[in-house]
């Protein structure tokens, strides 16, 4: 039995903290949340978009290539808009906007690589953003990488078939479109902060802030 303001009775009337509490009562093992982990939940993930979008860009552009190359190969160009903008069947053996057409069987295996790439990324992936911006780039990438694979002269080094010209600038497809569309989304996502786990990355604030305030 312990007197009134003996050590016992100090030491039974200290609060225990909330936080003690939660790591006495944690299984062995548990890990638990940290508090940012706690306040922005990430959500679902966004795989299916990424395949939804990746699987549109492709067939819209295989599409269109086996249209042109039926009605268009070996036929006159077809205005679109004047001489701007004209259709025409053109090989390419190089990559996106003809560049480099020494290197096809190169330009063939960054193109599987970057679908590796992405597929990694994929696995936590949670923003809708970065899923659309990444599903671009994966249709783009299957669609020329397509091309590599299955057309003449050869596997792996088949000529990708563009078709859009663009006067004073170069001729392309669609693929092209859409990895420079997604190329684009992903630096402006970037620039924002936002990664694609669906978090996003502060940045630090400038130290000249904290001086003039303590001036």
């Amino acid at each position: 039995m312990s007197t009134q303001g003996s050590p016992q009775t100090r030491d039974e009337a200290v609060p225990i903290p909330a936080e003690a509490v939660e790591e006495a009562v944690a299984e062995p093992g548990e890990v638990t949340a940290t508090p940012a982990e706690q306040e922005t939940p990430r959500g679902r993930r966004r795989i299916g978009v990424l395949m939804t979008v990746a699987l549109v860009a492709f067939l819209i552009d295989l599409g269109t290539k086996l249209l042109v190359v039926a009605r268009l190969e070996n036929h006159a160009a077809i205005k679109v808009v004047g001489d701007v903008v004209t259709f025409q069947v053109i090989r390419n053996s190089g990559a996106a906007f003809g560049m480099g057409q020494a290197l096809t069987i190169v330009f063939t295996v960054i193109a599987a690589s970057v679908i590796v790439v992405i597929w990694r990324i994929a696995r936590r992936l949670y923003s809708l953003p970065w899923a659309i911006a990444l599903g671009l780039l994966l249709g783009g990438a299957l669609g020329n990488l397509t091309d590599r694979l299955f057309r003449a002269p050869s596997a792996f080094r088949g000529h990708v078939v563009d078709f859009i010209s663009v006067q004073h600038f170069a001729v392309f497809n669609l693929a092209d479109s859409a990895i420079v569309c997604g190329g684009i989304l992903v630096v402006l996502l970037s620039f924002r902060g936002s990664n694609p786990d669906g978090t996003v990355h502060q940045q630090p604030e400038k130290s000249g802030k904290a001086g003039g305030r303590g001036e």
